[in-house]
C-alpha cells in the first residue's frame, strides 16, 4: 500500500507539479487548496496522511492554526511547511508545534524530496508507536482482570473506576503472584495517560547506587563509570506512568529523594545543577505490608501517605477459587497457541485438586502449572499427573509429640508458653513412670520446683489420672527440648517451696 501524502497549496500550478512529482515516486497524493479543505481532510475525513506539505499562508488563514488543531486532536502526520516570506516568530511556533521542517520558497524538488524522505521515516516510526500503543490499550482493559466471582468483580469495578480519573499516585497491595503488574498496566493503558510512556522498575532487583542512578538519571562524570548522560526512569516516564514494584525494599534515603520529586514535580540528575520538570503518575506495589514497614521505621510515613492517594488490595487466588475454570481455560488457550498443542478437556478431578490446594504463589503459580501440563500433554486431555501440587499442599496441623529424646513443639502461635511448659513436664512424668524425683533430674531442676509446677498446671503424679495439657494445633517446628534444664523452670522458682 502506497504511503499517503497531503499537499496543501493554493497555487494551482505549483500544487499540481508537486502532486505529479511525488505520485511518480509512489506516493498516494491528496490535495487541498484552502485551510477549510485541509481541515476537513485531516480532522473529519480521516485521510491520515503520513506526510503533509503545506504552504504557510492560505487564502482563509494560517496553516499553523490547523497544525495546532491537529496536534490537539492527536492527528497523525509529519508536517513540512513552505513559505515565501516566513518570519522568525512563525518558524519558532512551527517547531514548537512539532513541525518536521520549515522551508522557504522557492525550494528545489531534490531538496524537498530529501526532506520528505526524512519525514516519511519519522512518520513510520510514529505510526509503529501508535500501533503498539493501540494494541496495548486493547490488550490491557479492566476485562483483562479475569474472573466471575463476586470478589473479582468488585476489584474489576474498582480498576475501571480508577482508570477513569487522573490519580497522581496509588498503591497496589497483595501477595506475590496476585497480578499487581497486570493491574498497573491496565490502569495506565486504560487511563488518561495511555498515550504516554509506561516505565516499570523492580526496586528489589537493583542495588541502592544503581537504583538511584536509574531513577533520577546522571550526567557524564557524575561517578566512576558514568561516561555519558542518562535520562532516569522518572524523566523517561514524563507525561506517563512509573510503576515501582517492591517499593517497600527501597532505601530510606532514596525514599526521601522520591518524595521530594513527587512534591515539587522537579528532579535533578546526579551531577547536575539544573532542575527538570516532570509530570509522572506513580503506581507503587509491594507484597509486604507497607504500614508495618512504616511502624518498623523501614519506610517513610510521609512517602507512604503521599503515595496512598488510593490503595487497592488484590485478593489471593484461594479467596477467588470460583475463578479457577475461567482462568485455567484462558491460560490453556494461551499456551495452546504458543506451543501448538490442542488441550481442550479438563477433567473434574483436576479442578477438585486445584480447589483443595492453598496456592501460595497465586495466579503466577497457576500459570506455571497450566504451562507445564499443556506442554507435556499427549492429547487433548489436561494431564492430571503433571499438576504436581502435593509438594506445596499445607500439612495437616500436628500437635506436640516426642521423637526419641527430643520434643517437637509447634511454634506457629497455636501453643502458649505455659502450654509448652505443661507439655514438657507431663511428658517427663510419663517417661519417668510418674517418679517426680526422676522427672526433675531429667529436666535439670529440683524436686521442689517441679512439684510447684505440677500443682500450678493441675497435673497429676498418678498413672491414668494425668491432667491433659491444653490442645495444640498447627504445623510443628522442631526444637531442642531434650529433657535439659528449661530456663523457665529456674525463672519461675517459687519463693516458698511446697513439701
Amino acid at each position: 500500500m502506497a504511503d499517503s501524502l497531503l499537499i496543501i497549496e493554493d497555487d494551482t500550478t505549483f500544487g499540481r507539479e508537486l502532486g505529479r512529482y511525488f505520485a511518480s515516486k509512489g506516493w498516494e497524493v491528496h490535495a487541498a487548496k484552502t485551510l477549510a479543505q485541509a481541515r476537513k481532510a485531516v480532522l473529519e475525513e480521516g485521510v491520515d496522511p503520513l506526510v503533509i506539505i503545506s504552504d504557510m499562508s492560505l487564502p482563509d488563514g494560517n496553516t499553523l492554526d490547523l497544525l495546532e488543531e491537529a496536534r490537539a486532536a492527536r492527528a497523525a502526520g509529519e508536517w513540512i511547511l513552505l513559505t515565501g516570506y516566513g518570519g522568525v516568530s512563525d518558524s519558532v511556533r512551527a517547531l514548537r508545534l512539532g513541525a518536521f521542517d520549515f522551508l522557504e520558497k522557492p525550494c528545489p524538488l531534490s531538496r524537498l524530496e530529501l526532506v520528505v524522505a526524512g519525514a516519511r521515516r519519522a512518520g513510520l516510526a510514529q505510526q509503529r508507536l501508535r500501533s503498539q500503543t493501540s494494541d496495548k490499550i486493547r490488550k490491557y482493559t479492566p476485562a483483562s482482570y479475569i474472573g466471575g466471582s463476586e470478589v473479582t468483580q468488585q476489584v474489576r469495578d474498582m480498576i475501571a473506576r480508577l482508570a477513569e480519573v487522573p490519580i497522581s499516585a496509588l498503591i497496589i497491595g497483595g501477595e506475590t503472584g496476585t497480578g499487581k503488574g497486570l493491574v498497573a498496566r491496565i490502569l495506565h493503558h486504560a487511563g488518561p495517560r495511555a498515550e504516554g510512556p509506561m516505565i516499570e522498575v523492580n526496586c528489589a532487583a537493583l542495588p541502592r547506587e544503581l537504583l538511584e542512578s536509574q531513577l533520577f538519571g546522571h550526567e557524564a562524570g557524575a561517578f566512576t563509570g558514568a561516561k555519558g548522560r542518562h535520562r532516569g526512569y522518572l524523566e523517561q516516564a514524563h507525561e506517563g506512568t512509573l510503576f515501582l514494584d517492591e517499593i517497600a525494599e527501597m532505601d530510606l534515603d532514596l525514599q526521601t529523594k522520591l518524595l521530594t520529586v513527587l512534591e515539587d514535580r522537579r528532579l535533578r540528575r546526579l551531577g547536575s545543577e539544573k532542575e527538570i520538570e516532570v509530570d509522572v503518575e506513580i503506581i507503587a506495589a509491594s507484597n509486604r505490608d507497607i504500614e508495618e514497614r512504616v511502624a518498623e521505621g523501614a519506610f517513610r510515613s510521609d512517602l507512604y501517605h503521599r503515595l496512598s492517594v488510593f490503595r487497592l488490595d488484590l485478593p489471593p487466588l484461594r479467596e477467588r477459587l470460583d475463578d479457577l475454570e475461567e482462568l485455567v481455560t484462558t491460560l490453556i488457550d494461551e499456551y495452546n497457541a504458543r506451543s501448538g498443542r490442542a488441550v481442550r478437556k479438563v477433567p473434574k478431578e483436576v479442578y477438585d485438586r486445584m480447589r483443595a490446594y492453598h496456592w501460595p504463589g497465586n495466579v503466577r503459580e497457576l500459570r506455571n502449572v497450566v504451562e507445564r501440563a499443556v506442554l507435556l500433554a499427549r492429547d487433548e486431555v489436561f494431564p492430571i499427573e503433571w499438576l504436581q501440587l502435593d509438594h506445596g499442599r499445607p500439612k495437616e496441623p500436628a500437635g506436640p509429640n516426642v521423637e526419641g529424646d527430643r520434643l517437637i513443639i509447634p511454634l506457629d502461635g497455636s501453643m502458649a508458653l505455659d502450654e509448652m511448659d505443661s507439655y514438657i513436664i507431663r511428658t517427663a512424668l510419663e517417661r519417668s513412670g510418674y517418679n517426680v524425683t526422676a522427672a526433675a533430674r531429667a529436666l535439670g531442676t529440683t524436686r521442689e520446683t517441679l512439684r510447684y509446677r505440677i500443682q500450678k498446671y493441675g497435673l497429676s503424679t498418678r498413672p491414668g489420672d494425668q491432667a491433659q495439657a491444653r490442645g495444640a494445633s498447627g504445623q510443628p517446628a522442631s526444637v531442642d527440648a531434650l529433657m535439659r534444664r528449661p530456663e523457665s523452670l529456674e525463672r519461675d522458682r517459687p519463693p516458698q517451696l511446697l513439701s
